[in-house]
């Protein structure tokens, strides 16, 4: 035995001290932990966890280029037509832009009258439909869409279906002068007046 090792003694712990080893093996997972896992806000900042978010609209984005397809007057309704790559902040602006235009008066610049000669205005009643197909902005959809989901299926039997109709609305703007409380009101998608909306319908103002 060598001179420098010193020999047991009963009674005294051989070893380092039990408390050492568990601090020992805390530190080590608490580090396992650190290095190895992913920490979750790592995971949130990188995309790959965490609740989906809705698309929030560019507020810089400029109102899209748009013509009238169809105006029906009797009906005061107007369809308008986007191309089909223009985005949903794209379709905001132009909604936010008709409704500047209608309180600055300059309406009539943009669309066709929908209530010609009347004291409220030219556009005291309007329901302006915007879609990016051309075939969804024709005289039979805008009926059906005027004429809302509960209208007698047998009405207009050859229309396209409320159903349909309605997932083909990229925006919607309602002008009601004689509802002083909400005289605009405008959405991304559609709603009718009996709350049935479409997929993704969205209240602007």
């Amino acid at each position: 035995m060598s001179e420098n090792q010193e020999p047991y003694e009963e009674g005294k712990r051989a070893g380092a001290h039990p408390l050492l080893v568990v601090f020992g093996v805390l530190l080590g997972l608490w580090l396992f932990v650190a290095l190895i896992v992913p920490n979750s806000r790592n995971k949130q900042a990188t995309g790959t966890e965490g609740p989906s978010v809705s698309l929030i609209e560019d507020p810089e984005a400029a109102p899209v280029m748009f013509k009238v397809q169809t105006t029906i007057t009797e009906m005061n309704t107007i369809g308008l037509v986007v191309p089909q790559q223009a985005t949903d902040s794209q379709v905001i602006a132009l909604l936010n832009s008709l409704k500047q235009d209608r309180l600055a008066g300059n309406l009539h610049g943009q669309l066709p009258a929908t209530t010609p000669g009347h004291m409220l205005g030219d556009h005291s009643v309007a329901d302006v439909y915007i879609f990016s197909d051309n075939k969804f902005a024709e005289v039979d959809t805008l009926r059906t869409l005027t004429r809302g989901a509960h209208a007698p299926g047998n009405l207009y039997p050859d229309a396209i279906p409320f159903e349909v109709a309605m997932e083909a609305v990229r925006g919607h703007y309602r002008i009601d002068l004689n509802d002083t409380g909400s005289p605009d009101k405008g959405s991304l998608g559609f709603a009718d007046d009996s709350g049935i909306h479409s997929k993704h319908y969205r209240r602007i103002f």
